[in-house]
This record gives structure tokens, sequence and C-alpha cells, in this order.
């Protein structure tokens, strides 16, 4: 990001927190995700409903928690259960399109949007072995989902290693044929570097937004698959307003995002 008025951390986790609209109920993680919900919540969705795997149910924290077991997540929440209860909610939830949004990650992504946070290489010898699906299986399942990845070719593989989070599977009817919820899947994917988003009639990933001082030729170098730029826009700079809450008051240590 060439511009000194925010790096692209910031911007990034401004785009996520865009894609979030009041009244939605979003399942979120630690770490990026959390901090661009928090700021959704703040700023632009100040009716969401935030749940973690914690138990923690509808919070409204004024500044981000380091992790979803943070006591500053219980800031304004509707409800503190034993996890175990969570649990049975999320299984007994998910599959009658409770939640709206599910943000999750991993180590690869393919044109399809699915994912793979579980092996590099051979599963039985792996190059690296991650933490694998905790619950983004479930949640990439039955949920409409928002990637968040950083734009790195190593990331935006042809093909992943493995599947441990489905998106579009091999197409338009791949869902389907699985067995899966054809109308659930990744909505879009937001990096470093820009907004993508699945064109409806092949579910294959595209450029939608661009960040202002990204070249479009940078995001095409750092994706290890053709990837279609032609409906490429540049998007809006973030909000003066969004960036004095997200330094101020969600990440004022700048632990985050990188600023002094």
């Amino acid at each position: 990001m060439k511009s000194s008025k925010y790096n692209n951390i910031e911007i990034q986790i401004v785009m996520l927190a865009r894609q979030i609209k009041d009244g939605q109920a979003i399942i979120v993680g630690t770490g990026l995700p959390l901090i661009g919900a928090v700021l959704a919540k703040n700023y632009y969705a100040t009716n969401c409903h935030l749940i973690v795997e914690t138990a923690i149910m509808d919070s409204c924290p004024h500044e981000t928690p380091t992790s979803v077991g943070d006591v500053r997540f219980m800031k304004g929440a509707s409800t503190l259960w034993e996890q175990y209860r969570y649990f049975g909610l999320q299984s007994n939830t998910l599959k009658n399109n409770i939640f709206d949004l599910g943000i999750i990650g991993g180590a690869q992504m393919d044109p399809f949007g699915n994912l793979n946070s579980t092996v590099i290489g051979d599963y039985d010898r792996p190059k690296v072995r991650f933490t694998g699906s905790g619950g983004a299986n479930g949640i990439a399942t039955f949920v409409n989902t928002i990637i968040m990845i950083q734009h790195e070719k190593r990331r935006f593989v042809e093909k992943i290693d493995y599947l441990t989070s489905p998106g579009w599977l091999d197409g338009p009817e791949g869902r389907k044929k699985a067995g899966l919820p054809a109308n659930r899947g990744p909505q879009a994917v937001v990096t470093d570097l820009a907004l993508l988003k699945f064109d409806s009639q092949t579910k294959r990933v595209y450029v939608s937004e661009y960040y202002p001082g990204v070249d479009l030729n940078e995001i095409i170098d750092k994706t290890g698959f053709e990837i279609d730029i032609s409906r490429a826009i540049q998007a809006e700079e973030p909000e003066k307003e969004a960036l004095e809450i997200l330094r101020n008051q969600v990440d004022p240590t700048g632990e985050f995002i990188g600023r002094n």
C-alpha cells in the first residue's frame, strides 16, 4: 500500500467490516477477523450480532479482545453460556440457517474458495501441519462465509493440498452433488490487496475491488491461478471516522494494525 494515510492491514480490516450488515448474526474467530467484526459493530453495522466459540453471544466490545476468550469480549453481551451449550446451539442451528455469516481463513485457497488449513504437502508426510478445521468445516458447510487471507501466490493455488473447508467445490453444481447446501457458500474474499467475489454462474473467484495504490498486475502476480480482473474497480478509501475508531478505540496500542 503506497498511501501514507493508512496501511494495507488497516484497509483490509475496513474492507472486511464493510461486508458485515446490520441485523446479521456472525460467527467470528480470533485475529484480524475479530478486529474487523469489532470495527463493524462500532461503526458500519452497529446492530449486527457477534458470536464466538467461547459461548459469548451478541457482544459489543469497545476494544478488540486479544482472543475470543478475552474478558473484554463480554462487554454488552446478552449471554455467557457454558461452552458445551454453544456447541449444542451451533450443531442445531447451523443447518437451520440461523447464522448469516462466518468469517474463516486458511493457508491455501483455490479458485472456487475451497480452503486448506490442515497440511502442506502429502497428508501422511507433510511439509507443514497446521491445526486443522476447528469449527471451520461446519461453518463453511452450512453458512455463507467471508474468507480473510493474505494475497500471496503460495496461498492462492490452482489445487489445494487438502480440503479442510468446502467452498463451491468444483463449480456451480459442486455443493449439490456433494450433498451440501447449494444455497450456501463463500461470498467474498478479503485480502491485503483486494476484495474478491465469486461469479454467480461459474462460482469462480474474480477481482471486484482493488485498494487505492495497488496495481492490478501485482494482484495477478500474487495469484497462483488465472484470475479475472475485467470487472475490477478501485475501492473507496477508508472513512476518516472508521480509521479513528480503529486506531483510537479498537486497537489503540497498534498491536494488530501495526501503527505506533
